[in-house]
């Protein structure tokens, strides 16, 4: 024997309807319908400011993970080892896939307005911002390589590319 509870019924049920509503609820449904017929232009407008306040949050994200990155860099040790080297590596590819994925990325945020959401023209100040914060990630993967020893930044480095004089 099961039993199963139908709650679309209790809506239209005549003994539920004569109850009084509880002490301090007020009936939004009826409120609600009625100003979104008088604002729908309001609603539509502040949705795209609310949109545009998350393309910032989003544009801003790569660099609220920077700390975290580089304390990921600073446990995995200054040595060469197979740990440290994929750590290095995921933070110099993570801004590379970033990059190239913004437009996706950012097409939930374009306005209502915008004709294609995946257009570079849309948000630009936002995907910007996105790519600073990611040129940012870059840069401190390129220094972790470089205190690594892995770029060749002495002269040193360069020995076997220079051409020897000949002999006089």
């Amino acid at each position: 024997m099961s039993r199963i509870l139908e709650y679309s019924s209790l809506e239209t049920a005549v003994k539920w309807s004569k109850l009084p509503s509880p002490p301090g609820f007020a009936n939004q449904a009826s409120k609600t319908s009625s100003k979104k017929s008088s604002s729908g232009s309001k609603t539509k407008d502040s949705f795209d400011e609310i949109k545009e306040k998350r393309a910032w949050d989003f544009a801003t994200s790569p660099a609220k993970q920077l700390p975290m990155q580089a304390f990921m860099l600073y446990m995995s040790g200054g040595g060469v080892q197979i740990f440290s080297m994929g750590i290095v590596f995921m933070l110099l590819m993570s801004p590379f896939k970033a990059v190239f994925a913004m437009n996706e990325a950012f097409a939930q945020f374009a306005p209502s307005s915008a004709k294609n959401p995946k257009a570079t023209s849309t948000l630009i100040l936002q995907k910007l911002l996105y790519v600073v914060c990611n040129l940012l990630t870059l840069g401190v993967g390129l220094w972790k390589c470089r205190s690594m020893g892995l770029l060749p930044t002495g002269s040193g480095d360069w020995l076997a590319f220079e051409t020897r004089g000949a002999g006089t």
